[in-house]
């Protein structure tokens, strides 16, 4: 897949488009990066409604490849390196959202099965959250 990158594009439109291959994962911008194996504030979370151009550094155009096989790291690297945005990928589990920060070595594609797999399993916590180490 590819996603088109500009200053006017809104994030809910890219997580939109990363949500369409990939169902169970979902792309959350910061406006700081975090640390190798680390975690993103919460409070630090961009809103879905600002544009890419409110929370980035480097205001270049072009298209992000995305691929099944590209791993986490890399994929958060890559939209930090060439277009300046904080990125940090959440994978389903339940009705949870959890940080990928352990398993950034994983590709989108097993992070994504897994996702399909811990989501439909049954959990008698109904409560829908995000899931901050």
């Amino acid at each position: 897949m590819k996603i088109k990158i500009s200053d006017n594009r809104k994030i809910s439109a890219i997580q939109k488009e990363f949500n369409t291959v990939f169902p169970y994962l979902k792309l959350e911008f910061f406006s700081k990066p975090h640390t190798k194996g680390g975690g993103s504030a919460k409070k630090l979370m961009k809103s879905n409604s600002k544009t890419l151009g409110e929370c980035r550094t480097i205001h270049k155009k072009g298209d992000i490849t995305i691929v099944p096989q590209m791993t986490v790291g890399d994929l958060e690297q890559h939209f930090q390196d060439i277009y300046g945005l904080s990125l940090q990928i959440f994978r389903k589990s339940g009705k949870s959202w959890l940080e990928t920060t352990s398993t950034d070595a994983w590709t989108l594609e097993k992070q994504n099965t897994e996702g399909e797999a811990l989501s439909n399993l049954k959990y008698e916590n109904n409560a829908s959250e995000i899931d901050y180490d």
